[in-house]
């Protein structure tokens, strides 16, 4: 029984995240193509945004090559699983594929996505260190070295965001907008993960969601090896 919860821990968190990262880097070439429009001059910004979102491709691999490595696919998790999905939704009453480059060239949205960007990294971090101490997560190797990896990246992915916020005289995060972030966070942590705990008519993945990407570099090689 303890060998089933533990692997089904650990199924339901990886499932999580692959769908947040490839949620991430994909959102991100929006965001991009935003700033390539709006502000081609800035390289320094274009730049860390791009980094931030090869980051998160990569972070997205490393999943997926856990999940091949033990011969399973993900769970079907889908947007309502995503911090990133519900923040954009409970902001711009709007899903995230549903927000245009067009929509992003607004100050006023460019500077509420950074705000949501910013928060939602930062949350990543917190909870990035919390797996990180968790005596479960402790017994996947694998999986602990994934972690190590995002937890390194992560510092820099709220950066350039606040920074161009700082830059164009644009407020920062107020107390309504960091209490939506955490009651996302507590309805993901304290709803969604047990019902996906207990729900048998979850299904898995039948493809990888990177088989639908719009063309773009190869795969990054990345060494994970480690025992299982």
């Amino acid at each position: 029984m303890r060998k089933w919860f533990e692997r089904r821990y650990f199924e339901i968190v990886a499932s999580i995240y692959i769908y947040n990262e490839h949620r991430g880097y994909t959102a991100l070439d929006r965001v991009i193509g935003a700033v390539k429009r709006r502000d081609p001059g800035n390289k320094k910004l274009l730049a860390m945004i791009e980094q931030h979102r090869e980051d998160e491709r990569k972070h997205y691999w490393m999943f997926r090559r856990w999940f091949e490595k033990r011969g399973i696919m993900p769970l079907q998790v889908d947007r309502t699983c995503g911090h990133i999905d519900r923040f954009v939704e409970i902001m711009f009453r709007a899903r995230i594929n549903e927000l245009t480059e067009e929509d992003l060239m607004e100050d006023a949205n460019f500077a509420k996505l950074c705000r949501v960007i910013s928060l939602t990294e930062q949350r990543g971090y917190r909870q990035v260190e919390v797996l990180l101490n968790h005596s479960l997560i402790k017994r996947e190797p694998r999986l602990t070295k994934i972690f190590r990896v995002i937890k390194e990246d992560e510092p820099s992915h709220w950066a350039p965001y606040d920074q161009w916020l700082k830059a164009n005289d644009k407020r920062e995060p107020v107390w309504w907008e960091r209490a939506v972030d955490s009651f996302i966070h507590s309805e993901l942590l304290f709803i969604k993960l047990p019902l996906l705990f207990l729900a048998p008519w979850v299904g898995r993945r039948t493809d990888w969601a990177d088989e639908h990407d719009a063309p773009r570099a190869e795969a990054p090689g990345l060494r994970l090896s480690t025992a299982s």
